[in-house]
């Protein structure tokens, strides 16, 4: 624009001219160079067209851009005075019948070019084939309507919100590659290489170097990502973001300059016809934004379908939003739909997954007050890729998804919906106050391993499924595949103050694992998995009539691989993993002597123990009808205040470690008179101020069968170590009833036994 500036003040910018509109000064021939033109709207006088033009001889403008327009006489009439710009000032009509969008993509191209805002504040706009239009400029759209014909998807998005800055190819020297590939691994904190490209996203990948294997039989074993990372460069090359794991080479090293300034979109609202695009050889179309800038906050949108429209398209979607390789972003106070993707039959529903939220290499995304539901016809509405530092606040969405690394994921007073929280990946996972409607609260992809490397922490949330399905608030069912990472169960987990709601499930008898897990430990390639150092499970509590809560089923002790050291001499046990079960509301299990009728189950180990096999060290705390098979596993259990139904140490020998009770009640509960108790260990076995009760058979109180809890026979045998130990008022009443006389020596066996001491009572 400076030559026309120049020519202006040669010209003198003599007269200021009014015209009704853009015909009416292209047919103006009085119109001489340096004039200024004011016209009152584009088409029609008021029409919100109304822009001011500087007259110039076509021989002094370079004619590139939307701002240019012929006139009838040979001059040209070039936009001038511009502090903001809005659709009718280059044409848009909104009739309805034309493609509006030719005209929006010419306003932004001017934007761009003149850094200014987009301010368009209301009017129904119609875009038709037009895609790509590029966004680099603040924009107001206030309550202005977009109405997407989706007949004309492509793999192009609509609108494209981009950095002014192009990604920068990073080269090293041989010296200076080696140092950054030996720095660049966990818990990293400088890399001084990297101080050139402050203020960048970087993104480093090996081709070469495959990871995440996807398992399946639709993959074939075939599928998989190259290994990948990304991080955020601060001043003297400090890195910003946790680092997964060390590369030792890398085939792309691309730096993403981060602009110095937030663009803001912010209003509007958008109908998508839901049409068919017919577009069989792209794989996934597009309909909205896609955001490949950082520091872009988008807010205050609706989307949905047009009026008398609904979504028959057989195409996947790729996400109305879709963020890509940017940093520091948000979308807020948000609405729109996920995709119907099952429709009742194969001929109707969409092939492939179709999402409303996308994203690949998202760094510092934020989504708060997002609303996107559906019913059990929509998909999923998120589906990202290599999304770390992801948070989720004040959002209601049918499903949270990252198919392959997550690191880092925040959600809070949120609800999510039927589709659930479905990730793998690691760094810390924290959900606090949030509802979900899945039947699992959280689901670690089975695809990807059903991995968290790193800790988890949930906390005043609720589990509130409309499914009669098997329930679990963690899900951790990998398959026995090599997906050439580690897999496992995440290195710490706290749950505390959770709810699982079944007012909505039409049938209550169905059980609650509160961590499910494969029936494995190690990967047929030989692999273990990792297993958390420290587990806590407190208050969780039942509503809505359902049956209750079981606990978790370990696999093979022998197969895990720890990060830390356990030992065991039959002298000491020096546990590596802690687990704790406190003031949890479990399921009453009336047990028919199956393996399976269990709140814990420990399964038999097999193989060799290693220094970083699991040997845990397991509290249960205010327990109620508690039973467990602990598979003659080296442990160390103890419960306390809990009221314990079975408990099966061993089957065939003395558990390898020790189980203590302390304030408990034991009172087997069975359908048939077994013997629910064995609970010999080599360590000890110890009993401080617990209280025996009748066993109850079948509904029945039988204190005449107090022997099959295998501890005490009356007045004949007291096993292991004992402290105060107490008779029920059941078992008194039935000795008064029969005429049974317990013996002192019982009684003194009672409150203080020795496991070195004679077991048999010495009747005087």
């Amino acid at each position: 624009m400076a030559r026309e500036k120049q020519e202006a003040q040669r010209s003198g910018q003599k007269t200021v001219k009014l015209c009704a509109n853009i015909e009416a000064m292209k047919k103006d021939g009085a119109l001489t160079s340096g004039c200024i033109v004011r016209t009152a709207g584009y088409y029609t006088i008021g029409d919100g067209g109304a822009a001011e033009y500087l007259i110039l001889a076509q021989s002094t403008v370079e004619r590139i851009g939307p701002e240019f327009i012929s006139l009838d006489n040979g001059l040209v009439a070039v936009l001038v005075n511009v502090g903001a710009i809005n659709y009718r000032m280059f044409g848009a009509k909104g009739d309805g019948v034309n493609d509006d969008g030719e005209q929006i993509k010419a306003a932004h191209m001017y934007a761009n070019k003149m850094d200014i805002p987009v301010i368009n504040l209301q009017g129904d706009f119609w875009i038709e084939k037009t895609d790509g239009i590029i966004i680099q400029t603040d924009v107001a759209w206030g309550k202005t309507k977009f109405h997407i014909n989706e007949r004309h998807n492509t793999s192009a998005p609509r609108f494209h919100i981009t950095s002014k800055h192009t990604p920068i190819s990073i080269e090293l020297t041989e010296g200076e590659k080696q140092e950054f590939l030996e720095k660049f691994k966990p818990g990293v904190g400088v890399i001084p290489v990297m101080a050139a490209y402050k203020n960048c996203l970087v993104v480093v990948s090996d081709n070469k170097d495959r990871i995440g294997y996807r398992a399946g039989k639709a993959y074939g074993g075939k599928v998989s990502r190259m290994r990948e990372e990304l991080f955020y460069v601060e001043e003297y090359g400090r890195i910003i973001g946790d680092i997964a794991w060390a590369f030792s080479n890398y085939t792309t090293f691309i730096a993403y300059p981060a602009d110095e300034s937030y663009l803001s979109v912010e209003g509007g609202t958008f109908y998508v016809s839901g049409d068919d695009s017919g577009a069989k050889k792209m794989r996934y179309v597009m309909n909205g934004f896609r955001i490949s800038r950082s520091r872009t906050i988008i807010r205050n949108q609706w989307v949905g379908l047009d009026t008398g429209k609904r979504d028959v398209s057989m195409m996947p979607r790729n996400g109305f939003y879709s963020f890509t390789n940017v940093y520091d972003c948000l979308l807020e106070n948000v609405r729109l739909i996920p995709w119907e993707k099952d429709r009742g039959s194969k001929e109707t529903s969409v092939s492939q997954g179709t999402y409303g939220l996308g994203g690949n290499r998202m760094f510092n995304v934020v989504f708060r007050n997002v609303t996107a539901e559906g019913s059990m016809v929509h998909w999923g509405v998120f589906g990202t890729n290599m999304n770390k530092n992801f948070r989720i606040e004040r959002c209601k969405l049918n499903r949270v998804d990252v198919h392959f690394h997550c690191w880092n994921l925040q959600i809070s007073d949120s609800e999510i919906g039927f589709k659930g929280i479905s990730i793998t990946g690691g760094g810390e996972l924290i959900v606090t106050n949030t509802v979900c409607r899945d039947r699992r609260f959280i689901n670690f992809r089975y695809d990807y391993g059903a991995k968290w490397d790193g800790s988890i922490y949930i906390s005043n949330c609720r589990l509130a499924p409309d499914q009669s399905t098997d329930l679990s608030i963690l899900s951790f069912m990998s398959a026995n595949f090599d997906y050439r990472y580690p897999i496992g169960y995440a290195h710490m987990i706290k749950i505390e103050d959770f709810v699982v709601d079944y007012t909505a499930m039409p049938v209550k008898e169905v059980s609650c694992w509160v961590m499910r897990t494969a029936a494995h430990s190690s990967l047929r390639h030989g692999e273990g998995l990792f297993f958390p150092a420290l587990a806590e499970f407190k208050n969780i509590t039942v509503e809505g009539g359902g049956s209750g809560v079981r606990l978790m089923a370990i696999p093979n002790a022998n197969g895990f691989k720890l990060k830390n050291e356990g030992v065991y001499d039959s002298t000491e046990l020096i546990s590596n993993a802690h687990l704790t079960f406190e003031n949890i509301q479990l399921e009453v299990i009336n047990s028919s002597g199956n393996k399976q009728d269990m709140h814990f189950i420990f399964e038999s180990p097999t193989g060799k123990v290693g220094t970083h096999t699991l040997l845990p060290h397991i509290v249960f705390k205010n327990c109620r009808y508690f039973r467990g098979d602990f598979g003659g596993n080296i442990a160390s259990i103890l419960f306390e205040d809990c009221t314990v139904s079975e408990v099966r140490a061993s089957d065939t020998k003395l558990l390898q470690g020790s189980i203590g009770f302390s304030n408990c009640k034991i009172k087997p509960v069975s359908s048939i008179a077994n013997k629910p108790f064995s609970v010999a260990s080599v360590l000890g076995t110890t009993f401080t101020n617990c209280l025996l009760l009748a066993p109850d058979i079948n509904g029945q109180s039988r204190p005449d069968l107090l022997h099959l809890i295998d501890i005490v026979q009356l007045n004949k045998t007291v096993k292991y170590n004992h402290l105060n130990t107490r008779l029920g008022n059941d078992i008194l009443k039935f000795c008064k009833n029969e005429g049974i006389v317990i013996a002192a020596a019982f009684i003194d066996m009672l409150k203080c036994h020795h496991e070195l001491e004679a077991e048999n009572v010495k009747m005087v």
